[in-house]
């Protein structure tokens, strides 16, 4: 550097955002230096940076994702309290909330509440990339699934979007989607004497049942002690009177908008109302709901204790 000083006035820093994701400051003089570089905005620069390691990583193969094992493992969580607190409400735009990745190449999750480390009491939406797969693993209180796009699998079958999986307290699988999916997957929340495994397919139309006021079509997923899971389908305008949730509640929309006299939530809303909660809910534009009562802060049994 030349040890002359300059008579001019020092110029403003910016913030830039470059193509792969990294931030800078630096001097944007006039005319500018960098004129073959286009700066992208921050949520084009995420977007880019996103897009490019997916990429990189569905592409490795066995050998060097083996060997790059200790750098995936520090995207292993130590421990999280989100939204840990079940007495309190909780909601979310789940479309809003960043994808972070898990400790194997080409499986995002978006975390809706967690309690714990890589293993945790938790509510998430979890993506496969194509040809992403998980390592064998014991799920010691359960797991809960819905698959809302794609195709999901293991050693025990293919799973389209619609399917219902209950995998109980201590069972074992190696998850894997050849054409990626989306799932919304709930762990640690299962009684331990559940122990019924579950595959539902929601596609069929003919398990649909009247709702207890006009305009409501309810399929029951799952049922045990406390615990209730179903989906349920809201006509245009159909409105339901106010009721209390001793146990609590909890609904992810799956298409249309649900509302109540707290807000309006579009598809992907996740929503945690917690026991002794009360609200009176309606749909204007109709829609399709998932809905999980009576396991808020957790499942009763029939013997009135609990166990997840």
């Amino acid at each position: 550097m030349s040890g002359r000083a300059s008579n001019r006035p020092p110029l403003s820093p910016q913030e830039a955002w470059l193509s792969d994701g990294r931030q800078v400051l630096h001097f944007r003089p006039s005319p500018p230096l960098l004129k073959r570089r286009r700066e992208l905005s921050r949520e084009e620069a995420l977007k880019t940076w996103g897009h490019q390691a997916r990429a990189g990583l569905a592409a490795l193969p066995g050998a060097v994702e083996a060997a790059c094992g200790p750098l995936l493992a520090m995207s292993r969580i130590v421990s999280m309290d989100l939204h840990a607190d079940l007495h309190q409400r909780a909601v979310l735009d789940t479309t809003a909330v960043p994808w972070a990745p898990s400790p194997m190449a080409g499986v995002e999750r978006r975390m809706l509440d967690r309690r714990g480390g890589e293993v945790a009491r938790a509510t998430s939406i979890v993506r496969y990339a194509p040809g992403s797969r998980f390592e064998r693993h014991v799920h010691a209180g359960g797991e809960e699934i819905l698959v809302l796009e794609g195709t999901f699998a293991d050693e025990h079958g293919n799973y389209a979007a619609g399917t219902y999986l209950r995998n109980p307290a201590g069972s074992s699988h190696a998850p894997f989607s050849t054409g990626g999916c989306t799932l919304l997957v709930k762990l640690q929340q299962m009684h331990p004497a559940d122990q019924q495994p579950l595959m539902l397919d929601t596609n069929n139309n003919a398990a649909w049942l009247p709702g207890l006021v006009r305009g409501l079509e309810v399929m029951p997923l799952h049922g045990f002690g406390s615990e209730h899971v179903a989906l349920v389908r809201w006509a245009p305008g159909t409105r339901f009177q106010p009721h209390i949730h001793p146990g609590g509640e909890e609904i992810f929309v799956l298409d249309g908008v649900f509302q109540d006299e707290h807000g309006t939530y579009p598809a992907g809303s996740w929503l945690r109302n917690p026991p002794g909660s009360v609200h009176r809910p309606w749909s204007e534009a109709g829609c399709t709901i998932w809905v999980k009562t009576g396991h808020l802060p957790a499942v009763l049994g029939s013997d009135g204790l609990g166990g997840g």
